[in-house]
């Protein structure tokens, strides 16, 4: 089974909504909604992956993130590790770079049945509060 090491940011507006963005049409598990973010690169930090990955995806600079959970999760086709990070400060209002729509949507509203079947739990995890500060800033 192929193993993949992903990244991925959960960024929150000032009415303490999260950021999710639709997996395009050509992409594997096409329709679902994701927590943004990608696969880390050979001999990438996770925070350095979080950064490319949110300015390639987003055009967003992250300014301050940190951990906030890992998991496994097994597809049909291949295991996935991923770390979640709070992104706490960015620079940019977040954009579809990828052609990828994106929505801010209260977490405690969502349903996780929308979201690919990893990023589950984390939806659990921000619904309950868990380690959660809403202290995010967005800059210009």
């Amino acid at each position: 089974m192929k193993r993949i090491r992903v990244v991925a940011g959960i960024l929150y507006d000032s009415a303490g909504r999260v950021l999710i963005a639709e997996r395009h049409s050509d992409d594997a598990l096409a329709g679902k909604w994701e927590f943004p973010g990608g696969k880390i690169d050979a001999g990438e930090s996770a925070v350095a992956a979080l950064a490319r990955e949110l300015a390639e995806e987003l055009d967003v600079h992250v300014l301050s993130s940190r951990h906030f959970m890992s998991l496994q999760h097994d597809y049909p086709d291949r295991r996935v590790a991923v770390s979640f990070y709070l992104v706490n400060e960015w620079s940019r209002q977040p954009l579809g770079c990828e052609g990828q729509e994106l929505e801010w949507v209260d977490p405690l509203l969502l349903d996780a049945d929308r979201l690919l079947a990893a990023d589950a739990p984390v939806l659990d995890a921000l619904k309950k509060g868990t380690g959660l500060s809403h202290e995010c800033e967005f800059h210009d």
